[in-house]
């Protein structure tokens, strides 16, 4: 209760400093509009950034579909099986520390400048670490829980769903909470450099006519949209962790009386 006070009392604060230090000129007004002005310039432009909202949210949610669900099924792939571990994650590894940003017209030149090129590269973007995240997941679990499930005759759906995935919830999530994240930014800067709609969009045309009230509106709806998704995750980790604990006993009776013997 303390620390969710501090948090409320924390962003109080900044937003009166974000309204007072224009406000008193502290701040040139170029730099860092008025919170109030911002809210006024969106509100004047609403049917604009609404559109603009909706095309981003389209490519979001395509993107999202492609970097999560194909990052969580071939992460499970790969952690599952020893051969492709070995020969695929040293490469994920070494892509996942370039800048894929370098790498957005090669994407432009293969899709277009449409939103083709967005999906494909937020996806690009955001697949990497939930795929390194679900393979690290799938490797920390107890070896000794698959044997003994497979020993008591335990079918893959049964142990997938009693012992696999309640061990490897938490890393799954934490690499969708990255991987989530990095499909919205992926999608805000490619419309940023290349585009004709989108979020990105506006305040890249904003920016160049230095109209910061327009530009900070833009960004306050980036910070709200990832604020959703965070909340989202925050959902799925609450509930996955009541699941998780009604398994996790289930996955214990299956192990303990194969490995009583041995004890």
């Amino acid at each position: 209760m303390k620390a969710q006070s501090l948090r409320t009392l924390i962003v109080i604060a900044l937003i009166v400093l974000w309204e007072a230090l224009p406000r008193s000129g502290l701040v040139p007004e170029l730099f860092l509009p008025s919170l109030s002005s911002t809210l006024a310039a969106g509100w004047t432009d609403a049917g604009e950034y609404g559109h603009a909202l909706l095309t981003t949210l389209y490519e979001v949610a395509i993107a999202m579909l492609f970097a999560c669900g194909g990052g969580i099924l071939l992460g499970a792939i790969v952690g599952s099986l020893p051969r492709p571990r070995i020969l695929i994650m040293p490469i994920v590894s070494s892509l996942y520390a370039v800048p894929l940003v370098i790498l957005y017209p090669v994407f432009t030149v293969w899709f277009g400048i449409g939103a083709e090129s967005k999906i494909a590269f937020a996806a690009i973007y955001g697949f990497l670490p939930t795929m390194l995240a679900t393979a690290a997941g799938i490797q920390t679990i107890d070896p000794q829980l698959l044997l003994a499930a497979r020993s008591m005759g335990a079918t893959m759906s049964q142990r997938l769903v009693r012992v696999v995935l309640p061990a490897a919830i938490p890393t799954v999530l934490s690499g969708l909470r990255v991987g989530g994240a990095l499909v919205i930014v992926g999608v805000v800067v490619s419309e940023m450099l290349i585009s004709s709609a989108g979020i990105g969009y506006l305040i890249s045309r904003y920016r160049t006519v230095l109209d910061s009230p327009h530009v900070f509106a833009g960004v306050l709806l980036v910070l709200a949209l990832a604020i959703v998704f965070n909340a989202a995750i925050r959902l799925l980790e609450r509930k996955a962790a009541i699941w998780q604990t009604g398994t996790r006993g289930a996955a214990r009776d299956v192990a303990s009386p194969a490995l009583q013997p041995a004890t």
